[in-house]
């Protein structure tokens, strides 16, 4: 068993050092990037090639982001250096890209799932050759795409996710409460056949996300930069 390396706590000056993420595996999280491009991608596809019903049109939006935000994360993530002639900003590239992934790729498509499984089982378009087939009574069960939200929630709020280190955690909570209040939003607008409310919602959702992650990108480079300039520097071994 490998022995863990604490960082240091307590910087040159006598003061806290900033909290940091954990070191990660980037091999880990550019698999992610392709799971987040493909998935979310050939899914928004297969829903252009059916038509796209009215209801499907936030669904193929959502879908889209979060295909090009895991390209941007994959950026950030392939930009991760720690070798000699690296910075600040490359030393801090992984952590950037897992935020871009948690929050403009996971959230979007966690928003689109919901609604994306209530118009295939139930749109006349999909099965227009077989309309007898359809079976909408399905209830409560309907729900349970949406529970892969709840997951989330623990991953976020239990100091899995990267920005439990960016802001404090009164305000995570806050932000992930509102993750999945604007969530259960988009979809109750969906299904009653409110689209402009679904709209609304979503891109309310889109934009907290958005500035959530440029602040955390700096935040994560600013930390980074005062730990640099304060941790202690060890004295070479006689």
């Amino acid at each position: 068993m490998s022995k863990i390396v604490e960082r240091s706590k307590i910087g040159s000056d006598g003061r806290p050092l900033p909290v940091l993420p954990p070191v990660r595996d980037a091999r880990v999280w550019a698999r992610m990037v392709r799971v987040m491009f493909y998935t979310p991608g050939f899914l928004a596809l297969l829903l252009l090639k059916t038509g796209e019903p009215t209801a499907f049109g936030i669904t193929v939006e959502l879908l889209t982001l979060a295909c090009a935000s895991a390209v941007v994360a994959g950026l950030f993530i392939g930009s991760q250096s720690m070798a000699e002639g690296s910075d600040v900003s490359s030393r801090v590239g992984l952590w950037s890209g897992a935020l871009v992934l948690e929050l403009l790729a996971v959230v979007p498509f966690l928003c689109a799932v919901p609604p994306l499984f209530h118009e295939l089982a139930s749109s006349t378009l999909l099965h227009a050759r077989a309309p007898e087939s359809i079976n909408t009574a399905l209830g409560v069960s309907e729900l349970l795409p949406a529970i892969a939200v709840l997951p989330f929630m623990l991953y976020q709020l239990l100091g899995f996710g990267t920005l439990h280190f960016v802001v404090k955690p009164w305000l995570n909570w806050v932000i992930n409460i509102a993750i999945i209040a604007l969530i259960i939003a988009t979809t109750a607008s969906n299904r009653q056949g409110e689209y402009a409310d679904e709209k609304h919602f979503a891109g309310v959702l889109v934009v907290l996300m958005a500035l959530v992650v440029a602040y955390g990108v700096m935040k994560l480079k600013q930390l980074q930069r005062d730990y640099e300039a304060r941790v202690p520097v060890d004295e070479p071994k006689k």
